[in-house]
């Protein structure tokens, strides 16, 4: 995280994390002999989209955040402006001196990332100062409940898909910059083959692929002219976006920059469909490609897929080998978050016994287990 920020981020948390630490403090329970230890799980309520499990992830982006954890010169500065509503400084100084010399002193346990997890279990169980656990609430959640969606629509994506591959093509309609690239890491866990961000390639070490856009053809006076300039460009990552105009004359004349690069010693990878009758257009295109002497050439098909559109396809008996997969992944849109709660099941004074906890609620779903757990398969 820190190469993409270039600091901590210990100050992604919500006021209330804060002032609870302040009052923790002020009372005597976060520190000395009466300080407040407890254990918080971190967990989600409803299995997502409807199904019967999701997939673990975000924990390495969590395990970042804690080891770099601490208030810097300029978060202290900044907490010192904020005001009450009777205009007096909301922090004592002397806690804000605190939070500085203060280190975390948490004990992390966690299911694996990539494993498959279900409602109401753990996925991660914090045990450390009351005030502590508090402040990391907020980040936690934030980095393993948008991941966790991610890599379970991922899942649900690649099965699907089966053995073709899958590619996560939404950096572009991502939630901004790190919802695009913690989406691409995600959506990796999950079971996508490559992505298309170069940035996440970089930094998660995940393949990456791509080739061109319709600007590309639009540039020139002839698609088949564009088709050539780009095979001769890139003889090693041909792949052909062949909808710009008439889709069918677009896998023609895809066919004859495959058969060019053929007798140039290299080989064409493969079209792409972006629009249209996916499953009739990929069965005629089929027939072109192998009727030109080029077999080998895949399909590629994006443009707006799911897992239930892929299903569809298939049942279709679409001619289709991988799948390019953005904006309904990377944003979950069917269902735009987790979910994922963070509450305390046990605390203790000092050197006392646990005690544990339970949340009561109307509502059924947000009363919470009290105890310390453990995950078993």
């Amino acid at each position: 995280m820190g190469s993409i920020y270039k600091e901590n981020l210990s100050m992604l948390t919500d006021l209330y994390q804060l002032t609870m630490a302040y009052a923790g403090w002020k009372s005597g329970t976060a520190q000395g002999p009466r300080r407040k230890v407890g254990v918080f799980d971190l967990y989600f309520r409803a299995n997502p989209f409807g199904g019967g499990y999701a997939i673990h992830c975000g924990l390495n982006s969590a395990l970042d955040l804690i080891e770099s954890y601490g208030f810097s010169d300029s978060d202290c500065a900044y907490l010192e402006s904020l005001k009450g509503r009777d205009g007096k400084p909301l922090f004592d100084p002397a806690f804000l001196r605190f939070l500085q010399e203060t280190r975390l002193e948490v004990d992390i346990d966690a299911v694996e990332e990539g494993r498959v997890v279900f409602a109401g279990e753990p996925l991660l169980r914090v045990q450390g100062p009351v005030w502590q656990c508090q402040l990391l609430e907020t980040p936690l959640l934030n980095l393993i409940n948008f991941e966790t969606l991610i890599a379970t629509k991922a899942a649900r994506v690649k099965f699907a898909a089966g053995r073709d591959d899958v590619l996560e093509f939404g950096l572009r309609r991502a939630q901004g910059v790190d919802g695009g690239i913690s989406a691409s890491r995600a959506a990796y866990v999950g079971g996508a083959d490559a992505t298309s961000n170069i940035l996440a390639g970089k930094l998660h070490g995940i393949p990456v692929r791509g080739t061109h856009a319709h600007s590309w053809v639009m540039a020139f006076d002839d698609e088949r002219e564009a088709f050539l300039a780009f095979a001769d460009a890139m003889p090693n990552n041909s792949v052909f976006l062949v909808d710009t105009y008439d889709t069918l004359e677009g896998v023609r004349n895809a066919a004859e920059a495959g058969r060019w690069l053929k007798s140039q010693g290299h080989q064409m990878l493969g079209i792409r469909l972006d629009s249209g009758d996916l499953a009739y257009l990929s069965c005629e295109a089929r027939q072109i490609l192998d009727s030109a002497g080029l077999p080998e050439a895949k399909i590629v098909a994006s443009n707006d897929l799911d897992e239930t559109l892929i299903q569809n396809l298939k049942m279709q008996g679409a001619r289709i080998d991988i799948w390019g997969i953005g904006t309904k992944l990377v944003t979950a849109s069917d269902q735009p978050a987790l979910g994922g709660v963070f509450k305390l099941v046990a605390v203790k004074d000092g050197d006392s016994d646990w005690k544990y906890r339970m949340k009561l609620s109307e509502q059924l779903a947000k009363i919470t287990t009290p105890g310390l757990h453990q995950v078993r398969r």
